[in-house]
């Protein structure tokens, strides 16, 4: 079968389930991919083909095994996921995206990884990452930056840059990332693909770099929203440790399950404004919002828009509490020099955050989280948002090793939308909807309360379904 990068993950796994195809065989396929195309397109970092190989065997078993007894295989049973390079696996190189810690080879696996392992996936190897996660475009010192498939002379965003990549690339049939302030969902726009940020602690952070703020949570970059469901129910479960826990889902249901179903009529609230001062939405990002809207009430929901001010206090807050989370990455002496110059200046920057402002910004964060669900929650049910102020960017358009700060600035006008539901940990996900007139990907942004991801990709299911191969000119 050589279309086998063409199927869905769920569809792979149905065929593994009935014997109609081997993991070995599905494993094969994409590491050939991945020999032949990733040369130029640099997705992955670490490839781990003897890893993948064994665990492609070990399902082939499982799957004979159960198609025998008569037992239930996981949902993504013999299925590959590639996991970004900020998550640790046992036995692997795990850089962080750093040229100062090429070298590291992790002695234990992160709570993510057990969920994968469990749940009967193959891992194919750790995708390219910004240093540290910490910018939203995916370069760095390692080798040369990732490209996005779809324009090889643009970026595929960050920082899971690369996860997004592979997919897009057919490298993977889906992929593991991370998203604290939209690393999952602005390469997902960027790429044409689905991304799925779960609600905070829906999926556990430790247990070896817990993220005490609850900004980050492990997310799932596909090509289908059910697709990045099932990924979502493989990575989810309380771990002993865990700071936060995300309530069930309703009726005892998989999000999977949720994604299947026709979501009731729901109320959208429109935010078209970026909420960053001095941010400015691009008209073919505005005109993909404007087609979501319309398609929504076609779709029989209520669409109302809504204007929120720009924050510049968000900003500031966000700023603070992002540099004490690049500082805490303890680089060796002596190799500091090593870092990007961003990710230095944010290290210096956390130097002047004495802990009261620390406090205070990470205060800010539960207050946008109480407002959003006093003001909007108490009268909509789903707020909906360009996913980036711009359409992809070129290689390089982002950076400012010269200048750091106006770097900074540049990112956080790009990506205007995405962060507020990482400060409040409200669960968000693109739906590639459109294309502008020169075949970019313009993606647009759901959210929903904390804990309401059934409604989420029930709604983004719906909406992605009639709308998956229209273009926006």
């Amino acid at each position: 079968m050589s279309d086998l990068h063409e199927m869905t993950a769920l569809a792979q796994a149905g065929a593994v389930a009935r014997g109609e195809l081997s993991p070995v065989e599905l494993t094969d396929h994409y590491l050939d991919r991945i020999a032949e195309l990733d040369g130029g397109l640099g997705a992955f970092l670490t490839v781990t083909p003897e890893l993948a190989r064994a665990a492609a065997r070990q399902a082939e078993q499982e799957a004979v095994t159960a198609r025998r007894d008569g037992t239930r295989l996981g949902v993504l049973h013999g299925v590959p996921v590639p996991v970004k390079d900020l998550v640790q696996v046992e036995g692997v190189r795990c850089t962080w995206g750093s040229a100062a810690f090429a070298d590291h080879v992790s002695d234990a696996d992160d709570h993510v990884v057990t969920r994968l392992r469990q749940a009967g996936t193959v891992l194919l190897g750790k995708t390219n990452t910004a240093e540290f996660g910490l910018p939203c475009y995916t370069e760095n010192r390692l080798g040369p930056p990732t490209r996005n498939p779809l324009a090889p002379e643009r970026s595929p965003g960050g920082s899971s840059g690369g996860a997004a990549a592979a997919v897009a690339a057919g490298l993977a049939p889906l992929a593991h990332g991370t998203d604290a302030g939209g690393s999952v969902r602005i390469p997902a726009s960027a790429c044409g693909l689905v991304g799925l940020k779960p609600s905070r602690g829906r999926i556990s952070n430790g247990p070896l770099r817990p993220d005490i703020t609850g900004l980050s949570t492990h997310g799932a970059l596909a090509r289908t929203v059910a697709d990045a469901a099932a990924l979502v129910d493989a990575m989810a479960g309380w771990m002993p440790g865990d700071v936060y826990t995300a309530p069930p889902h309703p009726g005892g249901l998989t999000l999977l399950e949720h994604a299947r179903r026709e979501p009731r009529p729901v109320r959208v609230v429109v935010l078209r404004e970026p909420m960053v001062p001095g941010a400015v939405l691009h008209p073919d990002c505005a005109a993909a919002l404007d087609s979501a809207a319309a398609a929504l009430e076609a779709l029989g929901h209520e669409v109302t828009a809504v204007e929120m001010p720009p924050d510049g206090d968000l900003v500031a807050a966000f700023t603070r509490v992002w540099s004490v989370e690049a500082a805490s990455y303890e680089v060796e002496p002596g190799r500091e020099g090593e870092l990007m110059p961003f990710t230095a200046w944010l290290r210096q920057v956390a130097d002047g955050v004495p802990a009261r402002e620390y406090a205070a910004a990470l205060a800010t964060f539960r207050g946008l989280g109480q407002l959003l669900t006093d003001l909007l929650f108490a009268s909509y049910d789903v707020i909906l948002s360009p996913a980036l102020a711009e359409p992809p960017v070129l290689i390089g358009e982002l950076r400012d090793d010269a200048d750091p700060a106006a770097e900074f600035a540049r990112m956080t006008a790009f990506m205007p939308y995405t962060t507020v539901h990482n400060l409040t940990g409200m669960p968000s996900i693109t739906v590639p909807l459109t294309r502008d007139a020169a075949g970019l990907p313009i993606g647009v942004l759901l959210g929903a309360r904390y804990g309401d991801e059934a409604l989420l990709v029930s709604l983004a299911a719906q909406l992605h379904r009639p709308r998956a191969t229209s273009t926006s000119t």
